[in-house]
């Protein structure tokens, strides 16, 4: 695979990282309270459609080639994307959804 195409992936599997913690952090109270058969439903759900998002832009980038760096990029996206959104979990956006 040839550098730039290694970059735009590693690029993009950061960003996705991001917005996975992003996604995550608005979608946590549907995630994680409610019904354990609702629980079930919604994680289900949203993991499948962010991994699908997931391959799906890797397709179009690489060919749907994958290496563990890219994982690996992903997953600290997350981290630290999930580390600067944790705020949006504040009490305030949890009168909305009510």
């Amino acid at each position: 695979m040839p550098l730039e195409t290694q970059l735009q992936s590693l690029i993009f599997s950061f960003i996705f990282g991001l917005f996975f913690a992003l996604i995550f952090n608005i979608f946590y109270r549907f995630l994680f309270r409610g019904h354990f058969i609702f629980k079930i439903i919604s994680n289900f759900i949203f993991v499948m459609a962010n991994t699908l998002l997931y391959f799906l832009a890797l397709k179009i980038i690489n060919n749907g080639i994958i290496h563990s760096y890219f994982i690996i990029l992903l997953f600290l996206g997350f981290i630290i994307g999930n580390k600067k959104t944790k705020v949006i979990r504040s009490y305030k956006l949890e009168a909305i959804y009510d």
